[in-house]
């Protein structure tokens, strides 16, 4: 019998999954501030937890996944009042990138979770939520605004291993001189009268932090199983999800809580705050989502991803090759008891087991292709983890014609001037900029 193992941030090891209430499962996964496009970073999130669901569902247990849009943030209200020339249209920006995330999701093939919810739609909850922080005395009002008080909760910095003592005002903590200590975060911030919601404390709109406890406790419970999203939210974020939940009802607010490695552009995170990104979009204008998602799955969730258009056609041509040994196989249903009993697949299985180990599970395949090619029950067996959990469509790709934009056009050129001027480090730097944009150029002698 395959056992599901994780590694948990939490106590900084592999554990055993064993959910609160078996066979239920609460699965929470921050989600996106819909302010722009979608980027690599954010595709490798959403498509390892996608995995983690398919997953759990096939080993049996009853799943509820959910995904959060954090659609009120000053990020949505700038971008606003810089398109739109009026930062109350922020609804209008998410609506736009809401939609666009969901194109990408859907072209990577990621399963819809079992519910979505939005921020402005849970406003009166989190209202409560934050009014019994401060009856149970973990919050304070000052100036319209409300603040959590950290240190009245003695388990912060448990997530990220952190010590009040050795925390500092910075980037992530916010600076406010009227706070009773600087490491007070906001759960609910003050605004203009009439705008906004009203609330018992003024007008005013919610902090960052306080969305997704209340979100993870209405549309899941107070206690949930599996807790996950990319490894910068484990600090501020999370510990104060941490905090708030905990400090409100006790117990474990998070049984298990995930986390992922950047996507990285020369050893940098990828981010739109340094603006070394790449858009899910730009990418699939180059390789179809299928090669994207393949190319996650290559490396290990936990490690760090090195993003290049280099490796993204290397990993086409490895993904092509998988596709037409599946191609005339059929696609069929096979229950857990039945993979287990078999060999190749079974430690397929065995691999994505023991902490979503994707990349030991490729090597699987590799190790085995003559048995694959030779025996299509087997074949049918590797196919159907491959497309229902791992969630590849396995469809022969078409070959694509070279798309020869102006832009590029005109580094060419500007190149083969270099070139002829033998200013080779011009032109150096020329080529790897064409690389980054998938394209590579051949020299013939001048």
């Amino acid at each position: 019998m395959v056992n599901l193992f994780l590694n948990n941030t939490l106590d900084s090891k592999k554990e055993k999954f064993s959910p609160i209430n078996e066979p239920f499962v609460k699965m929470y996964v921050c989600g996106i501030t819909p302010y722009d496009e979608p980027h690599v970073g954010h595709g490798r999130v959403y498509v390892t937890f996608d995995i983690l669901y398919r997953l759990l569902k096939f080993l049996g247990f009853k799943v509820t996944y959910c995904r959060n849009f954090t659609d009120i943030d000053d990020k949505l209200l700038n971008k606003a009042a810089l398109e739109l020339k009026d930062k109350f249209k922020y609804t209008e920006i998410a609506d736009r990138y809401i939609n666009s995330f969901h194109e990408d999701m859907n072209a990577l093939n990621c399963l819809k979770p079992d519910c979505e919810p939005r921020v402005t739609k849970v406003i009166p909850e989190i209202i409560n939520f934050i009014d019994a922080l401060i009856k149970k005395g973990m919050a304070y009002e000052l100036n319209g605004s409300v603040y959590f008080e950290v240190r009245k909760f003695k388990d912060y910095g448990k997530l990220s291993k952190r010590k009040l003592e050795d925390l500092k005002v910075g980037a992530r903590i916010e600076i406010d001189e009227t706070k009773k200590d600087p490491l007070d975060f906001a759960l609910w911030k003050n605004e203009p009268e009439g705008t906004f919601w009203k609330s018992p404390w003024g007008y005013g709109r919610p902090g960052w932090h306080i969305e997704c406890s209340v979100m993870a406790e209405k549309f899941l419970d107070k206690h949930i199983d599996i807790h996950a999203g990319g490894m910068d939210l484990i600090f501020p974020h999370h510990e104060n999800e941490i905090a708030q939940s905990e400090g409100l009802y006790g117990g474990i607010f998070a049984k298990y809580w995930l986390h992922n490695a950047f996507v990285r552009i020369d050893k940098q995170k990828m981010s739109k705050s340094l603006g070394n990104f790449f858009t899910l979009k730009e990418v699939f204008k180059k390789f179809d989502p299928m090669i994207l998602r393949y190319y996650y799955i290559n490396h290990n969730y936990s490690n760090p991803l090195d993003f290049s258009y280099e490796e993204l056609k290397k990993i086409q041509k490895t993904y092509q090759k998988i596709c037409k040994i599946f191609d005339k196989i059929p696609s069929k249903e096979f229950s857990k008891e039945q993979i287990e009993n078999s060999n190749i697949a079974k430690k397929m299985l065995e691999f994505l087991c023991d902490n979503l180990n994707t990349a030991g599970m490729i090597g699987i395949i590799f190790e085995n292709l003559y048995v694959i090619e030779n025996n299509p029950e087997e074949a049918s067996k590797v196919k159907f983890i491959l497309q229902e959990i791992v969630g590849l469509e396995l469809i022969p790709l078409a070959e694509k014609k070279i798309e020869i934009t102006p832009e590029i056009e005109k580094l060419i050129q500007e190149r083969e001037i270099a070139r002829k001027n033998k200013d080779w480090q011009k032109s150096d730097e020329i080529r790897e900029k064409l690389k980054q944009l998938g394209y590579e150029v051949k020299d013939k002698s001048i």
